[in-house]
């Protein structure tokens, strides 16, 4: 379906719904998995742009980063395969 042809959401949620219920059961599972996705892409986006707000407001910086990675490493040291 090209996006010219695409309907209204009013119309388009019902059709959508439709073509659910009558999928088979075993396709439940990869539609599942492709809203998910969707889901997963959209909070990525929102994330993406409130870092990007945050380094313009300069709540993020440089320093801080550099500073919150050595934190990490001393609370959490790197282990060698011989290391306990």
């Amino acid at each position: 379906m090209s996006t010219a042809a695409t309907p209204p959401p009013q119309q388009l949620r019902p059709l959508l719904h439709e073509k659910i219920d009558q999928l088979a059961d075993e396709e439940l599972a990869a539609v599942h998995k492709q809203l998910l996705m969707l889901e997963l892409r959209r909070e990525l986006d929102m994330i993406g742009e409130e870092m990007a707000s945050d380094w313009q407001a300069g709540l993020i910086t440089q320093e801080k980063v550099d500073e919150a990675i050595r934190e990490y490493r001393v609370a959490h040291p790197y282990r060698t395969p011989d290391s306990p």
